[in-house]
């Protein structure tokens, strides 16, 4: 497949904005994509290079690439960084300079996505003395083999801003029109999805529907994390469930944990490998009696001279890159294990949740990794008990775990419900991510800084959608903080898969999670959250209460939540 075949289409995507004409145009495009091609064609429509727990990052900056355009068009470096200033897109002016470039490469080459794609690969892996120029080189020669629209999707991939706007539930759709003219293959295509965390991998084999109905856990390709629903009482609870195993909610740093022989491998909830931060916890790992293993905790930070756990937010001080041996002595870690899903070359993750219980409480026993605090009730007032006492402890609340479901990767289900301290009374809390900001005004003047522009997930269409406008519950110093961080990844033009009705005087890429208190969900025109009749969702008095650098953007809010929280609200819809 020619990239300047692919070029041409991700334009007409660009101009669409219907996810049914999105996915017709994947859909054609992937049906003459050749196999040994389709995933990594599949891994430049999601921006990315591999699976983020392969830890492989481009590394190439804005003006890197300015360098690699100036080089290929014959401009001085300041020509190009003046006509970026005018248009905003490093793309945009990579192609218009391209257009009318000074000088002509002798030879040039047809270049495939396979050219393309190892070319980006040469640039991540390139390191060392030179490496920086080497970086230039490489994308020099592909800026000199490609057409101006070429040089627009080739930029905005180095620079991470494809601006295709292409979720991944619509690369599924895609793939399963492309094999079957339908969405037949949606459920097992995004199963297979779940369980690996590979979408790349999982479309070398789109249209065999039995190699992708056999995908089974590995140790080393972690899962997506399965997600909790949301209940207010405990009887809903009991109600739904009936008998149940109720977990304490741990206020930690989840992590999902690898072992096979002496390798240990330790991934994040947003599936970055976090093995080199937590020596402490690989060590103890080690020591299991299981050759293989994969299974769930959440790690909290342990004050030994006062016996209490730290506040999650000293928790998250363990997750640095420098002086990690210090950071272990001074914070170090327990591991609170809820889930076990592979153990021994066999995949438990389609067992009940009582038999892998069964399975972990036999593992795990020690002082450092210990089962969750876990206890059956088969009624409201049993869980109301455990509920009351995780609350004196200082914890969130509680989970409670159907005891016959298997574990739902990549899923929010009823399999698990939490049930917070806020639920039922007049605070309750979302995570949303930050899509833009506001200057001050008034007294916040001197921060340059008025507030943050919030937006949750749909899962179904696979774009972020506008929830609330913050502006309290930043205090002076979080201001300043957030709006240096704010200022390094601010863009022109809004998130190219963000639903929006309200402006900001800054769009930002959307990198900051963060969890908002509010008093209640109402409706409101302003905002596209769940948006019909005219309507979307919105928070009502609003305010940060925390960063979340543990969370991404499959790991916030969804828009189905915030509906059910206005149905919990007593509302009809």
């Amino acid at each position: 497949m020619l990239f300047s075949d692919v070029a041409v289409l991700f334009d007409r995507i660009e101009k669409k904005s219907g996810r049914l004409e999105m996915t017709d145009i994947l859909s054609s495009l992937f049906k003459r994509t050749d196999h040994t091609e389709i995933g990594k064609l599949v891994y430049i429509i999601q921006g990315i290079l591999v699976p983020p727990y392969e830890g492989i990052d481009l590394g190439m900056g804005e003006r890197f690439a300015m360098q690699a355009i100036a080089s290929s068009a014959g401009y001085g470096f300041g020509e190009v960084e003046k006509n970026y200033k005018k248009s905003g897109d490093l793309g945009d002016s990579a192609e218009t300079l391209l257009t009318k470039k000074k000088q002509t490469a002798l030879s040039t080459t047809q270049m495939s996505v396979a050219y393309v794609y190892d070319s980006m690969i040469k640039i991540a892996k390139s390191s060392g003395t030179g490496s920086q120029d080497q970086k230039i080189k490489i994308l020099t020669e592909l800026l000199n083999n490609s057409s101006p629209l070429e040089a627009r999707y080739i930029v905005r991939f180095v620079i991470g801003s494809l601006r295709l706007g292409v979720g991944d539930p619509t690369i599924i759709d895609a793939l399963s029109f492309a094999a079957s003219g339908d969405k037949s293959l949606r459920e097992p295509l995004e199963r297979a999805y779940n369980v690996c965390a590979d979408l790349g991998f999982v479309a070398g084999f789109y249209d065999k529907p039995d190699r992708i109905a056999a995908f089974e856990v590995e140790p080393f390709r972690p899962l997506m994390p399965a997600l909790a629903e949301r209940e207010n009482t405990p009887e809903a609870i009991v109600e739904r469930l009936g008998e149940c195993d109720i977990e304490m909610k741990y206020d930690g740093f989840r992590l999902q944990c690898h072992k096979s022989g002496d390798k240990v491998e330790l991934y994040s909830r947003k599936l970055e490998k976090m093995t080199h931060m937590f020596p402490d916890l690989v060590a103890e790992i080690r020591k299991l009696k299981a050759e293989t293993i994969i299974f769930e905790g959440e790690a909290l930070a342990y004050d030994q001279k006062k016996k209490r756990y730290f506040s999650f937010q000293q928790t998250m001080h363990r997750r640095r890159k420098h002086d990690i041996e210090e950071a272990s002595a001074e914070l170090p870690l327990k591991l609170f294990v809820f889930d076990v899903l592979y153990l021994d070359g066999k995949d438990l993750t389609n067992e009940k949740y009582s038999k892998r219980r069964v399975k972990l409480e036999k593992l795990f026993h020690d002082d450092i990794l210990m089962p969750s605090r876990s206890s059956r009730v088969s009624t409201s007032l049993e869980l109301e008990k455990i509920f009351q006492e995780s609350i004196k402890e200082g914890l969130e609340g509680i989970i409670a775990k159907d005891l016959n479901a298997p574990y739902t990767a990549g899923k929010r289900k009823f399999a698990w419900i939490k049930l917070k301290k806020s639920y039922g009374k007049a605070v309750d809390t979302v995570d949303g991510i930050i899509v833009g900001y506001y200057l001050g005004q008034g007294a916040r003047a001197q921060f340059e800084f008025g507030g943050v522009l919030l937006a949750i997930y749909n899962s179904d269409s696979g774009r972020l959608e506008t929830v609330a406008k913050v502006a309290s519950g930043f205090s002076e110093e979080e201001m300043v903080e957030l709006r240096a961080a704010l200022e390094k990844i601010k863009t022109k033009e809004p998130p190219a898969n963000l639903d929006f009705k309200i402006e900001v005087d800054f769009w930002v890429e959307p990198k900051y999670v963060v969890e908002a208190a509010f008093d209640e969900i109402t409706e409101s025109p302003n905002h596209t959250c769940g948006m019909h009749d005219g309507k979307g969702y919105a928070l009502r008095f609003p305010r940060i209460s925390r960063m979340r650098e543990d969370k991404g953007i499959k790991e916030i809010t969804t828009t189905d939540e915030v509906e059910k929280i206005f149905r919990m609200q007593g509302h009809p819809r």
